[in-house]
């Protein structure tokens, strides 16, 4: 049943992105309004993601450079990791949604459009769009007090017995599951990622609770993360400042390198080792968020290793 929660102020708390290494607490944003089709949210939990960062420290990815556009509209709330409850909600979206107020929810981290090439492919989180909450000026996030989930949102219900701080981490699990399967592991491979922080540890879960990597092992320059790796799944913990990792993954693989690299610490050098110990035909996936720009020889993509998304199962398969 559609209802408003009468406690929703008029004013809230919110951290608002100016500029690079601008942004700013305020007490005085204006309490987003329901839209005709959506809901709004008061927000329980929020997580700090590498982009955030990287967006705060002035990434051309996000403010523009000699490659990129600019694609963050600021100001802007950021904020894409997130759960809160439901706020206000009419009651043809309670019916469409299956929401009520007081529940728990999270949101797709892109609201797609639905129109554009790869939407109509099935594939909305390429939406030519690509609004993200917390960098577009249509889906202003969760650092805040409250916000709204539009119409064009994909949102879940998310049970009460889970704590906030724990729903939250719902967006970088569901990216950490998705880097995984575009790794396409298959049985028996050995699979190493890269980057024990929130992705890295939840494609560590996801391999091992996959069950089709013979080995996992976890690269990170923290043996404190190290040891959370393990926790997760990870067999064989390596840390670069201590060792070269390149020989010892080779070392662990016979001399031939790993079947599948997961880039999940967007640092240029774990890019540079990755494609250096993945084997020939091997698959390497980047999933980190970047500020500085990473150069490498690519000829050992595309010529010496043929690296790729999968292994070729014919003489046809790409």
């Amino acid at each position: 049943m559609g209802t408003i929660d009468r406690d929703v102020p008029d004013f809230m708390d919110a951290v608002v992105n100016f500029a690079p290494k601008d942004f700013r607490f305020s007490r005085e944003m204006e309490t987003p309004k329901k839209p005709e089709h959506g809901i709004v949210v008061k927000v329980t939990g929020c997580g700090i993601c590498a982009s955030d960062v990287k967006c705060y420290e002035g990434a051309g990815r996000y403010w523009g450079d000699s490659v990129n556009e600019k694609w963050v509209q600021a100001p802007i709330i950021p904020g894409h990791e997130f759960v809160g409850e439901v706020a206000e909600i009419s009651e043809k979206d309670s019916d469409r949604l299956g929401l009520c107020i007081g529940d728990q929810v999270t949101s797709e981290q892109i609201v797609a459009c639905y129109k554009c090439l790869y939407c109509k492919k099935g594939k909305r989180w390429l939406c030519q769009e690509h609004d993200i909450y917390g960098f577009r000026k249509a889906v202003p996030g969760a650092f805040a007090q409250y916000m709204v989930f539009p119409e064009n949102s994909r949102s879940y219900k998310i049970k009460k017995s889970v704590e906030p701080k724990h729903a939250a981490y719902t967006e970088p699990l569901a990216c950490a599951i998705h880097g995984v399967s575009r790794g396409r592991v298959e049985m028996g491979d050995t699979v190493v990622v890269s980057g024990s922080g929130a992705i890295g540890l939840g494609m560590i879960t996801a391999l091992k609770a996959e069950k089709r990597a013979s080995r996992i092992i976890a690269l990170d320059c923290s043996d404190e993360r190290l040891e959370i790796a393990r926790k997760c799944g990870a067999d064989i913990l390596l840390n670069p400042l201590k060792e070269n990792v390149v020989d010892s993954v080779k070392n662990i693989c016979g001399g031939y390198g790993c079947d599948v690299y997961l880039e999940a610490a967007g640092n240029p050098v774990s890019v540079i080792q990755g494609i250096q110990m993945t084997m020939k035909g091997g698959r390497f996936v980047e999933f980190g968020v970047f500020k500085d720009k990473t150069e490498l020889d690519w000829s050992l993509i595309g010529d010496t290793k043929e690296l790729g998304k999968h292994k070729p199962s014919s003489a046809n398969a790409t």
